[in-house]
């Protein structure tokens, strides 16, 4: 069997008619499906607590496929994908419809095959769902569940919902699903490092001046106001997605390239984390958040958020590492820093230079840049700023490239744990963010489409964020 090909499989999709699903999950399993990554032979029994009918379903399919996807819906592909989408309505209170079909699908498939549950539920819904499933007999050891971020909102409560999830699955059912992992560039950072001596004697103290992980957005909060005046920034993105990527670029290397060996290096980085101190934390809002609907009157939840981290551990000792995240900013970039010191420059005395770095913009699929010096045509030893490029779609055929959650559904199906968290690791950087969490600073007034309050320079001074370009 192509060890690419899952087995046959029932996936039910929680949150169907959602916006999650829309956008990447109904066509991702189509994409999957075109490019023969999908099962053999799979049902996909959409649900949630609207009654809509199969037809229905399957037209509303058809159009976010349309919209969103990168595959259209023509020909014979669509027409054998479609044939394979289901609907039943759910709720935590009545799960007979959904238990009937997925029950009736499975009848269908035959022997060996397997659940995949995916959970694009609100955080208040999760309770309930899970309960459902082990009381409607779809936890099985056939099944698998799929659930998405946020993992908690601290400590206990982390803790409390790894409890509630383990009253029906198994550790080995669970997958966690970080969007952020499943991107490229973030799995290149691994190989880029690992897999060349140009780069690996260099990451460490010794050469590395700090590390910054950036992630600006143009957006608001638009129609997620009341979420997310109950999360804010810190929660949404930093104690998620971008400490997971710090997890990587951190890590020593793995003894093997398999799911409990890299998990084990990056729960050492976690592990090693020192608890964030607020006094080194920067806290914004942009003017008019107030004003969203949703919104508590007086809300102090930050809408921009600039960290600095510290790892205790021989290879980072002493070296800062640089979270950033926030809405209404001037540009929407994804980007992985890693700064180096300058080199003596005895033979260059007076001559300034940005210094060299190696920046990985993550983006579907993104691409890595190499900033150095070199010398400036012409007839003096005059020094310049220099680059050179790795982009994917110049080096590699872009028709093998699966965007983040295509290829975190594909290794889901294969049963693989390696690009998706495990709780230990969440509840460990729960516990990290507990002093801030306790103590944050006051969120600061920022205008938008500005990069936020002076105090987000002046926390990595004298050094620069490396966006607004420097």
């Amino acid at each position: 069997m192509n060890e690419l090909k899952p087995a046959n499989h029932v996936i039910v999709l929680f949150g169907a008619t959602g916006d999650l699903a829309a956008r990447k999950l109904i066509p991702g399993f189509f994409h999957l499906s075109e490019v023969g990554l999908m099962p053999e032979d799979f049902r996909i029994v959409g649900t949630s607590r609207r009654e809509v009918s199969e037809d229905d379903f399957r037209q509303h399919a058809h159009d976010v496929v349309q919209q969103f996807g990168r595959s259209k819906p023509v020909g014979a592909s669509w027409d054998a994908f479609v044939e394979r989408l289901s609907y039943a309505s759910s709720s935590a209170d009545d799960t007979s419809s959904l238990a009937a079909a997925v029950q009736g699908a499975e009848v269908e498939l035959g022997s060996g095959t397997e659940i995949m549950h995916y959970l694009s539920i609100p955080p208040v819904a999760m309770p309930g769902i899970v309960q459902a499933l082990g009381t409607a007999g779809l936890a099985g050891p056939e099944a698998k569940v799929i659930l998405e971020k946020p993992f908690g909102t601290d400590l206990d409560s982390a803790k409390a919902l790894d409890a509630l999830l383990h009253t029906v699955f198994t550790e080995e059912q669970i997958f966690r699903i970080d969007h952020f992992l499943g991107k490229e560039d973030v799995q290149n950072i691994l190989a880029v490092r690992f897999s060349n001596r140009l780069f690996e004697p260099v990451w460490c103290k010794e050469h590395v001046r700090n590390i910054q992980i950036d992630v600006p957005e143009t957006l608001g909060v638009e129609n997620r106001a009341k979420f997310y005046d109950a999360t804010g920034a810190f929660r949404d993105m930093v104690v998620t997605h971008l400490f997971q990527a710090l997890g990587f670029v951190a890590m020593e290397a793995p003894r093997a390239f398999t799911a409990e060996a890299l998990h084990a290096e990056k729960q050492k980085v976690f592990d090693a984390l020192q608890p964030l101190d607020p006094a080194r934390v920067v806290r914004g809002q942009y003017e008019g958040y107030l004003d969203a609907d949703g919104v508590a009157q007086g809300s102090d939840t930050e809408t921009l958020v600039a960290v600095e981290a510290r790892i205790d551990t021989p290879r980072w000792d002493g070296v800062p590492i640089y979270l950033r995240t926030g809405k209404k900013m001037p540009v929407g970039k994804r980007v992985i820093t890693v700064k180096l010191k300058h080199p003596p420059m005895g033979m260059f005395d007076g001559q300034e230079t940005h210094g060299n770095e190696l920046v990985f913009e993550i983006g579907e699929p993104g691409h890595i840049r190499v900033n150095f010096t070199a010398k400036e045509p012409g007839a003096t030893m005059g020094l310049g700023d220099a680059h050179m490029d790795y982009d994917y779609k110049q080096n590699f055929d872009p028709r093998c490239e699966l965007e983040a959650y295509e290829r975190l559904l594909h290794d889901a199906m294969l049963d693989d744990h390696m690009l998706f968290n495990r709780a230990e690791g969440i509840e460990r950087l729960w516990e990290v963010s507990a002093p801030l969490l306790e103590a944050p600073p006051r969120a600061q007034s920022y205008a938008p489409g500005t990069w936020g309050p002076s105090a987000v320079d002046d926390l990595i001074a004298p050094h620069h964020w490396r966006l607004p370009l420097h």
